[in-house]
């Protein structure tokens, strides 16, 4: 296990903890191609569900999106974001980072008015990486125009 890369590590805990699995069914469930890619990332592009309404999206170690691969491929910086959030699937032991996400959101919500600036996932994923602002709804809202 030495030899053992972590990203193999975090591939190998997403399968045995049911995400990757769940993955791959929301996108086949959404009509998406799916597409294996670098440091064991599953890539499910075409994925034509109106929820959630994010142009990407993880789940285990797979990555959902809306549009086509090179799409994608132009942008590093969300697709490092979405990588991110795989890790957190490993470490939250797969499944339970769903209720514990949505927990996170509506803490956002409640605090800031959107779901990402206060949510300690997308945080830790990269707010700007994930294309999200870095003041919440209500700071912008308190800024002077002009």
């Amino acid at each position: 296990m030495s030899s053992m890369r972590l990203w193999q590590l975090r591939t190998l805990l997403n399968a045995v903890n049911g995400s990757s699995l769940l993955g791959i069914a929301v996108a086949r469930l959404g009509g998406a191609h799916l597409t294996r890619r670098p440091r064991g990332l599953l890539i499910a592009t075409g994925y034509r569900l109106g929820f959630p309404p994010a142009p990407a999206f993880t789940v285990g170690s797979v990555v959902l999106c809306r549009h086509e691969l090179a799409w994608l491929d132009q942008r590093p910086a969300l697709l490092a974001h979405e990588e991110r959030h795989t890790w957190q699937y490993a470490v939250c032991l797969g499944l339970p980072l769903l209720p514990l996400y949505l927990l996170a959101a509506g803490w956002s919500w409640a605090r800031g008015g959107d779901v990402a600036v206060h949510n300690a996932f997308e945080r830790l994923a990269g707010l700007e990486d994930g294309g999200y602002p870095v003041l919440s709804a209500r700071a912008r809202r308190r800024q002077p125009t002009g």
